[in-house]
């Protein structure tokens, strides 16, 4: 029995250890499976790790080239705003180009229209100034006709129309009254005369008869002026006289709305060939015509080719004045006598006609 009870007790001893050999063995394999899976996982988040750290520094690179490509952006919007800066003023530059052009462009087609405007002017002018001129040589050509071969001799200046009258057949020496001479070569001279420049046919054109009177170059120039006024407006007093035999009453009204004096002194003296002075020619009353709108035409047209040959007209005081314009059919002249001054009888039109500039048509001395 006991033997049995032995026996028992090896058995379950044997069983327990048994038992015990296989947990120990069990947990010797779960502790290797978990180590292994420790191990794995180590090795697993080493490598993570190492990804990570790569990754990092990657991200590193990545961000020091983006910060690179930042700066560089940063770089070319500064540039690029500069530029667009600049380009903002050259198109406000340009505008206000455009807008000076534009304003140019206006002025410059306004000036064309103008311009056109004065060459249609000038060239209506320059056929008003060829008429002019062409009925100024018929009034010379229709004076030396009437004079040329009177017993008056008288010589018409071919280019004026200009008439000198000696003053030695009008007026004593020194003296202002008319002779007897004087009386008979006007009563002959003046109907001829004003018949040609009172005729219907130019009669529109004349504006103005000037009598001026002329001393040669002896004595004082006052005492000279004084007396050439006295014999221009003598010559003047018997041709538009009331008293007038020769003239009819309206011939008379026509030629005192023209005629006007001036004296000269000896301003205008006539010269001989050597340049001295022709004292017995100076001595004399001339008569010269003017013609309306002339001069104005001439100031236009003048003013017209002022911009191509960089000249300025000059304009003539109208009126009774000191001063006489000159003209020729090739163009006008200033002939300005210092010193004289002109009178104007009974109600003549003097200087103006019509509210037009003139121009004094004058003649040279016989």
């Amino acid at each position: 029995m006991a033997r049995r009870l032995r026996k028992k007790q090896d058995e379950e001893t044997t069983y327990w250890l048994s038992y015990s050999d296989m947990m120990a063995g069990l947990l010797l394999c779960f502790v290797l499976v978990i180590s292994l899976t420790m191990l794995h996982s180590k090795m697993q988040y080493d490598a993570k790790q190492l990804e990570l750290l790569g990754k990092e520094q990657e991200l590193v690179i990545r961000s020091d080239e983006l910060d690179q490509e930042r700066k560089t952006v940063a770089d070319q919007q500064a540039v690029l705003d500069l530029q667009q800066e600049k380009l903002n003023d050259q198109e406000e530059k340009l505008a206000l180009q455009r807008t000076k052009l534009d304003e140019q462009e206006a002025l410059l087609s306004r000036q064309s229209d103008l311009l056109k405007e004065l060459e249609e002017i000038m060239s209506s002018q320059q056929a008003k100034l060829d008429r002019i001129i062409g009925v100024r040589s018929e009034l010379i050509e229709a004076l030396k006709a009437e004079f040329d071969d009177s017993a008056l001799q008288i010589a018409v200046d071919e280019k004026t129309g200009g008439i000198s009258m000696d003053s030695n057949i009008l007026f004593e020496y020194n003296e202002d009254e008319l002779k007897e001479s004087g009386t008979e070569f006007l009563k002959e001279f003046l109907p001829r005369y004003a018949g040609i420049l009172m005729d219907p046919k130019y009669r529109e054109y004349v504006s103005e008869i000037v009598i001026e009177g002329h001393t040669d170059t002896s004595g004082n120039y006052m005492f000279n002026l004084d007396l050439s006024q006295k014999r221009a407006y003598s010559v003047a007093a018997y041709c538009l006289s009331d008293d007038n035999e020769v003239l009819s009453a309206e011939e008379l009204e026509e030629l005192r709305a023209v005629v006007s004096t001036a004296g000269r002194s000896w301003s205008d003296p006539v010269l001989n060939s050597d340049g001295s002075v022709n004292m017995d020619a100076s001595r004399r009353v001339e008569i010269l015509f003017r013609l309306k709108d002339e001069e104005m035409i001439r100031e236009m047209i003048d003013i017209l080719n002022s911009s191509e040959s960089g000249s300025t007209a000059s304009s003539s005081p109208g009126g009774s004045g000191s001063a006489a314009v000159s003209s020729t059919p090739g163009g006008l002249s200033g002939n300005a006598a210092s010193g004289s001054t002109s009178a104007q009888p009974s109600g003549s039109n003097s200087g103006t006609a019509g509210g037009n500039q003139i121009t004094e048509i004058t003649g040279s001395p016989m």
